[in-house]
């Protein structure tokens, strides 16, 4: 089961991705959690030991109360419990990670810049749909673009929470929230400098009553 339900709005901290020292890693981790972060997904595309990062980052998640959210992997998800999975295009279905998972399993899906994509997943059973990339990212350079409209019609037409990723710093980031994301995911803005704690804290204001973003 999750550490606690999805969070609708907030920081989502993503790892970066790449050869890892553990330790770096877990300390970088901390402190996007005391900085701020409501969900940690943990990208281990070309880690060398994915599951033991992910059993130490999960004790660190569980402590602050944050669910960890395994990127692609279904089975790393289930074989140390974290609280959910994230789905790309060439992943496996919702549906399959939910029979894998269990109903606890939080599963989001990434949508690029298609509502048609976010409502099939909602109806797949999703707990989220992420779109981007809608800024310059140094994380997928190449991806497309997606548009604020697709946002806003998104929000207008699904029931669960959406996150928007690609680029995102607190200085770009306030109509991502206007048009209707609540999970801001954040890769270099916040792994990327020295100190992941304060880069994570700059975020904290944009989710404030009254500014705007999803209630």
């Amino acid at each position: 089961m999750p550490a606690k339900p999805l969070p609708a709005q907030g920081l989502y901290a993503i790892t970066r991705d790449g050869p890892e020292d553990i330790d770096a890693l877990c300390l970088a981790v901390a402190a996007a959690l005391r900085g701020g972060a409501v969900l940690v997904q943990y990208r281990a595309k070309s880690a060398p030991d994915p599951t033991a990062a992910a059993e130490r980052l999960l004790a660190l998640c569980r402590a602050a109360g944050v669910p960890l959210i395994i990127n692609d992997s279904v089975e790393l998800a289930a074989q140390t419990g974290a609280d959910g999975v994230h789905l790309g295009r060439d992943d496996p279905s919702p549906q399959a990670a939910r029979r894998r998972l269990g109903d606890g399993a939080i599963i989001g899906v990434s949508c690029y810049d298609s509502v048609a994509l976010a409502l099939a997943a909602e109806a797949a059973g999703a707990d989220y749909a992420a779109f981007g990339r809608f800024f310059p990212s140094r994380t997928k350079p190449g991806a497309p673009l997606a548009r604020l409209d697709t946002l806003i019609e998104a929000r207008r037409r699904l029931h669960i929470p959406l996150a928007a990723i690609g680029g995102i710093t607190p200085d770009n980031a306030a109509p991502l929230l206007e048009a209707g994301a609540g999970l801001l995911a954040v890769v270099e803005g916040v792994f990327g400098g020295d100190d992941p704690a304060a880069a994570a804290r700059r975020f904290a204001p944009l989710f404030e009553p009254g500014r705007g973003g999803p209630t």
